[in-house]
């Protein structure tokens, strides 16, 4: 099968959709299929063989983060001519409410269109003002997916019908093994954390906040962050007397955050919001790292509420610091919990998950390939 992938957000930038995008069209291709990827991207962007840039992307706030994104005449013109050029069976777009360019590919082609709704969100009013706008895209898509029961809830309370729930992908095998990062553990005190450090919703006050309540008591804790944002002020957040405590390692590679998860006894997740799934969790689990999360709930359904790891308060760093001391005071819980995530992280393997992505296109490909929109 011959597919055409919508990446609204900037290739150049980690995120969870992109991550989500690159994987799926790497399982499908080692699957067989003919798979071609546009996303933003400036001319001169380092892409894979299967990706096009459509522009430079520009960043626009959304959801509660900021979000790197194309949408203008220069990415409708080269959204235009991959649709025509590609001569596809299923076009799959993702996050088609974006302002980016799945709006555009949904009013730049006709056929088999199937879109993925990664977000869950509140009613607002941009999206009741925009409704007709995206109305007028959404009525081109055969199939609809959501990664998760809060983002279809979304959905169907928005627009109406419904979805085929297919949740977020890890390769597992990309992430069992690995070596921890040169002079870190796991040791019995070491805690992670992996995220946008300047994003309120990712939650890293709250942990901040709560090691040094951990700190205070115990001399050996020591914290390693890993994302993009600014480490000053991270360290703004920590009194002096912890600093030498406090590891922002910033941007890494796939390779180096994969070892991050392999370096640490407890890895945190104190995400407050808008999460539909959890990517980072899953990755922690493939790696073999004990989790400790907000008690959201795309992650209590993500840990089997509690099964596959350990969660705390929303919000409340208290609270993580209490579930967190125990987890270090207990191996056989951490190795428990561990091994629970390796067998719960399974189902979520590409593999599996790509298979079911295939079937929703065969369901709307009959036959009639994707073409340019007059």
């Amino acid at each position: 099968m011959k597919v055409g992938i919508v990446c609204p957000y900037s290739w150049e930038v980690p995120g969870g959709v992109k991550q989500h995008i690159d994987d799926l069209a790497q399982a499908l291709i080692a699957q067989g299929h003919d798979v071609s990827v546009i996303a933003p991207a400036g001319d001169d962007a380092d892409l894979p063989p299967y990706v096009a840039g459509a522009g430079r992307a520009v960043p626009v706030p959304y959801n509660g983060s900021v979000a790197r994104m194309s949408f203008g005449f220069i990415s409708a013109a080269r959204v235009r001519r991959w649709v025509r050029e590609g001569g596809f069976d299923v076009l799959h777009i993702h996050e088609p409410l974006v302002p980016s360019l799945g709006v555009l590919a949904c009013w730049a082609a006709k056929g088999p269109i199937v879109a993925t709704f990664h977000a869950s969100w509140v009613r607002s009013r941009a999206i009741a003002i925009a409704e007709p706008l995206l109305r007028s895209a959404l009525e081109k898509i055969s199939g609809r997916i959501t990664v998760s029961d809060a983002a279809r809830k979304s959905l169907v309370e928005q627009f109406g019908g419904d979805t085929v729930v297919i949740p977020n992908g890890v390769t597992v095998a990309r992430y069992t093994e690995a070596e921890p990062l040169d002079g870190w553990g796991p040791d019995g005190s070491t805690i992670g954390f992996l995220g946008r450090m300047d994003e309120e919703r990712k939650g890293l006050p709250i942990l901040l906040e709560a090691f040094e309540k951990l700190a205070a008591d115990r001399p050996d804790v020591k914290l390693l962050i890993a994302g993009p944002g600014d480490a000053d002020d991270v360290y703004a957040k920590v009194p002096k007397r912890f600093h030498d405590r406090v590891t922002v390692l910033g941007m890494v590679s796939e390779q180096d955050k994969i070892r991050a998860y392999h370096s640490v006894d407890v890895f945190c997740a104190p995400n407050t919001r808008g999460e539909s799934f959890g990517i980072v969790l899953a990755e922690a689990m493939a790696s073999g790292a004990t989790v400790l999360a907000s008690d959201i709930a795309a992650f209590r359904r993500v840990l089997g509420d509690g099964q596959a790891g350990a969660l705390f308060t929303n919000g409340d760093p208290a609270s993580l610091a209490a579930e967190c001391a125990a987890l270090l005071d207990s191996p056989e819980r951490r190795a428990k919990l561990a091994e629970e995530a390796l067998v719960a992280v399974r189902k979520y393997d590409w593999s599996t998950v790509a298979r079911d992505v295939v079937r929703v296109y065969e369901t709307v490909a009959t036959g009639a390939r994707v073409e340019e929109d007059a």
